[in-house]
């Protein structure tokens, strides 16, 4: 059982099906009117918080809170860390108030793994987001929401093989792409990523995808899923592109191309949106949408992650 979760590529597929097999589980306790499992009572988890965040920050609080656990919300804004305090001196304190995990994002990629591998602290660490790297929590929710709505009843122990999903935008600098990319890869799903010649990182030739620049030329064949990605402009230093205008009619989600689309393909996002930039409202709220599921489902993954690497087993009880 893996202590950490740090980056897709750590998953092997059957370690991967299992996760997903146990947030089956934690979505089935999801329905009952009593939502909480005392799995992780006595525990205390931080979320470490360097990075603004809504849907993941507040989709691990309502993991964690479900599982029993005591929370501590920590934002670097406000904090200690404001007056120039170090990631390991925050660290060495949480160590002493007694902390058994911690849930990081960090705007610098690497930070969880360096957390993780040093002896600041020797408590289960996951990855909430780093820099440019990784998301993996986001991924796994993804690839639920993928296999639930491309298997149905029928999706626990299964992968993602023969699926063939699309992944639009800003690829350069989503950690959601790269994690999603690793992830749907061991499930067995083909990938298929599209974006500019200019947000196409260095070294994604190496990667388990095919990478493509026309959305029109890969629409027009049968997906199953089209992935948009926002345009991450904090992240920009130079531009990537002419304008916003010239990225919508190239790269969008617009109105004309979502109607040219199979009506069993499924629209994602992992959020937030811009909508009019990479994608129209007809898509993000038509009954192909799944991003409101994505959102849901988040919860019932992180459950998952949490209850897996801090109690070694994903055996979870009916009762």
């Amino acid at each position: 059982m893996m202590q950490h979760l740090l980056s897709t590529r750590d998953l092997s597929r059957s370690s991967a099906i299992a996760l997903l097999d146990t947030a089956e589980d934690m979505a089935v306790l999801g329905a009952r009117d009593n939502k909480k499992l005392p799995a992780l009572r006595g525990k205390t988890i931080v979320n470490l918080f360097y990075e603004d965040s809504t849907r993941t920050r507040i989709s691990f609080e309502v993991a964690q809170k479900r599982l029993s656990a005591d929370v501590i919300n920590f934002s670097a804004k406000g904090s200690s860390v404001s007056k120039g305090e170090s990631l390991k001196d925050t660290i060495l304190t949480l160590q002493e108030l007694g902390v058994d995990g911690v849930v990081i994002r960090h705007p610098s990629s690497g930070a969880p793994q360096l957390l993780a591998e040093r002896d600041w602290i020797d408590v289960p660490v996951v990855n909430a987001g780093d820099g440019t790297h990784e998301h993996p929590t986001q991924a796994l929710l993804d690839a639920f929401t993928l296999r639930k709505n491309l298997n149905g009843s029928d999706a626990r122990g299964r992968g993602l093989d023969g699926a063939h999903v699309v992944i639009v935008g800003d690829i350069f600098h989503s950690r959601v792409a790269r994690s999603n990319v690793w992830l749907l890869d061991h499930l067995g799903a083909r990938v298929t990523v599209v974006a500019p010649v200019t947000l196409i990182p260095r070294g994604a030739e190496r990667w388990p995808v095919t990478i493509a620049h026309d959305l029109d030329a890969v629409l027009s064949s049968e997906v199953d899923a089209v992935m948009m990605l926002r345009v991450q402009n904090e992240r920009m230093r130079e531009a990537f592109f002419p304008n916003a205008h010239e990225y919508a009619l190239g790269w969008g989600l617009t109105e004309e191309r979502f109607d040219r689309l199979s009506s069993r393909t499924l629209i994602m996002h992992p959020g937030p949106m811009n909508r009019g930039l990479e994608i129209c409202s007809a898509a993000a709220d038509s009954s192909q949408s799944v991003i409101l599921q994505q959102v849901a489902n988040g919860v019932f993954v992180r459950m998952a992650v949490l209850y897996s690497i801090m109690t070694g087993t994903s055996e979870v009880p009916r009762d």
